[in-house]
């Protein structure tokens, strides 16, 4: 039913400048059901729309049919301090650490857990963090890190301030699964939730998308609104007040993250840089996965569908990929950093998504399409590299520190994400000299999960645990 815009206006004339934004913009389509909707209904959709910027939602739609697989310059693999193989090397690392270390017990390191996204791939509605993932006792990925962050608090006899940035879809739900569980025994003062913007989602020719005769689908801005929402919900005046210098950066989903990272953190102290990120060695050349590069001296993320297949597949001398470093979105920022991003940059940009997203159709039937029908918009926080002068990238061991929970199944999904938690800890004991028994593809027969909170890594293990230990098959620590 086409409604008319000043009848609406009428009815809510504090709303008339948002209305005639609507109307204006060719989306008065979402009030096509206005009679049939209560009036609390109709207020929410009206508050809905009033934050748009319809030419800003038209500029991206715009770019989004623009979109070219492919970049423009003079491509080169960047510097990578790589996973020490030598006494020497290893003799950096110590010297390195020391100096994390002091930065950690000197209070000057927070954390930031990216945690907006919905479980969608995963085909859960709650938050990615709130799954039951650990392989014995199936605490949560929060717990998890929650754990971490207390044995690092526990080691160097500090309190780490935790940000976890949400979004409007799941940032009730998180805040009640904390409450739920006493916020897992820290001050709940410690621990700051904060949303990420959110942006309307559009169909495949720019329309709003509607889920309900009331509601516009609304999606996170990705996770470089952390950027954004760092300033606009005071969340960087508040580290700065609790003397935080920098700024442990990680998504919620990778559960072997090495959360708060000395090694890591001495690196990104040691050489001044203002943004630095951990790296894995690539699986294959056609892993779908962020690659680190170098484009006219300035450092890059590309996804892996804008490398030729030559530059795909390009090898070193030694035999070794070119382009080998995969991201996988862990990172220490300077807060004097992001207050020059402030002061200085542009405004990241967005990049288009089109995905399946089920709506209601003009006939107010919800429609769970089977292909691709809209398009949601994010920023990433690896375009800050762009404005990065100085920066360090460390290669990391994918076994030991990247298993990401994306999928339902398959690859990055709770059932390998739980595997990879056995093997590592599995490999911690065999360095002893337990025996733990493999499969032909090296996983570990049997189930093994460590706390953090009774070893936060191998070397703690090792003084605690019982060098006779005869592995059983099931083993909780």
């Amino acid at each position: 039913m086409k409604m008319n815009r000043e009848t609406i206006e009428r009815e809510y004339p504090n709303y008339r400048k948002y209305i005639r934004n609507v109307f204006e913009a060719g989306q008065a389509r979402i009030f096509r059901w206005w009679d049939e909707i209560q009036p609390l209904e109709k207020e929410h959709l009206l508050e809905q729309i009033a934050p748009f910027d319809f030419q800003f939602i038209r500029k991206l739609f715009n770019a989004s049919l623009r979109i070219t697989h492919s970049f423009c310059g003079n491509l080169a693999p960047p510097e990578i301090i790589a996973v020490p193989g030598n006494a020497a090397e290893k003799k950096i690392v110590q010297k390195v650490e020391k100096i994390g270390k002091d930065s950690l017990r000197r209070g000057e390191v927070a954390v930031l857990t990216v945690a907006g996204g919905g479980g969608t791939r995963l085909g859960v509605d709650v938050p990615k963090g709130t799954l039951p993932i650990a392989p014995i006792t199936r605490k949560s990925i929060f717990q998890l890190h929650a754990e971490k962050i207390q044995a690092v608090q526990k080691r160097y006899n500090i309190k780490i301030p935790w940000y976890i940035m949400t979004s409007e879809n799941n940032d009730p739900v998180t805040r009640n699964f904390f409450q739920m569980h006493r916020f897992f025994g820290f001050d709940s003062q410690q621990i700051c939730f904060f949303t990420q913007g959110m942006l309307p989602t559009l169909d495949l020719q720019g329309n709003l998308l509607m889920d309900s005769k009331s509601n516009i689908i609304m999606s996170p801005n990705g996770h470089g609104g952390a950027i954004i929402a760092l300033k606009e919900k005071g969340v960087l005046d508040d580290m700065k007040s609790r003397g935080i210098k920098s700024i442990f950066y990680h998504q919620v989903d990778n559960v072997l993250i090495k959360i708060a990272d000395p090694v890591f953190t001495g690196y990104h102290l040691r050489d001044r840089a203002e943004m630095s990120l951990k790296v894995v060695k690539k699986c294959h050349p056609e892993e779908k996965v962020g690659i680190i590069v170098v484009i006219d001296g300035r450092l890059h993320t590309i996804e892996y569908s804008e490398l030729s297949r030559e530059d795909m597949c390009a090898k070193n001398g030694n035999g070794t990929l070119k382009y080998n470093a995969g991201n996988i979105a862990v990172h220490m920022i300077s807060l004097d950093f992001i207050e020059k991003v402030y002061r200085e940059g542009e405004p990241l940009p967005y990049h288009a998504a089109v995905k399946k997203v089920p709506y209601i159709d003009e006939n107010g039937k919800m429609i769970n399409p089977e292909e691709n029908n809209a398009i949601k918009f994010e920023s990433f926080i690896f375009d800050l590299l762009k404005y990065v002068k100085k920066s360090v990238i460390m290669e990391v061991i994918r076994e030991d520190e990247f298993s990401p929970v994306k999928n339902m199944e398959g690859e990055n999904s709770p059932t390998t994400a739980r595997q990879d938690m056995v093997n590592l800890f599995g490999r911690w004991l065999r360095n002893m000299g337990i025996s733990i028994p493999t499969d032909s593809h090296g996983n570990v027969i049997g189930l093994i999960e460590i706390s953090p909170c009774f070893a936060l890594d191998e070397e703690e293990l090792k003084d605690k645990i019982d060098k006779h230990l005869q592995f059983n098959g099931c083993l909780s620590l």
